[in-house]
């Protein structure tokens, strides 16, 4: 099997995933999956494609991270995994997708507007 790539996007982060046959292990942006993301939950979610498929020591993954904070960039991660799962194996989208692994979440931060302290806070009203 060749090198399949996948991007995936959450909130301000991106993440290009390159997946190829392997033994497991994870490096993102040239660091160990453990070291990038101490927390064990952040671990999981980026695991999380793999475990449902059963694949986790099926491939080795390479991942790009840019941008965003670590939970968008965990999700992100998560997103682009999958994509590449289904671009190797089209019959797994739909358990991929029964688990909503295969959708790209469109929440981001509302922008700010003029006039106002943030997106939906008003400056306190003075009524004399």
């Amino acid at each position: 099997m060749e090198q399949i790539n996948a991007i995936g996007r959450r909130k301000a982060a991106v993440a290009r995933v390159y997946v190829k046959a392997g033994s497991g292990k994870i490096v993102i942006n040239k660091k160990e999956l453990e070291r990038y993301f101490p927390s064990s939950i952040l671990q999981f979610v980026v695991k999380q494609p793999l475990a449902k498929l059963e694949a986790l020591d099926k491939y080795d993954i390479k991942i790009n991270l840019k941008g965003g904070g670590f939970k968008g960039q965990s999700e992100a991660a998560r997103l682009a995994i999958a994509r590449a799962l289904v671009k190797i194996n089209p019959e797994d989208k739909p358990a991929l997708r029964a688990e909503g692994f295969m959708t790209r979440d469109p929440r981001s931060v509302e922008r700010k507007k003029p006039g106002q302290p943030k997106a939906r806070k008003k400056f306190q009203f003075s009524k004399r």
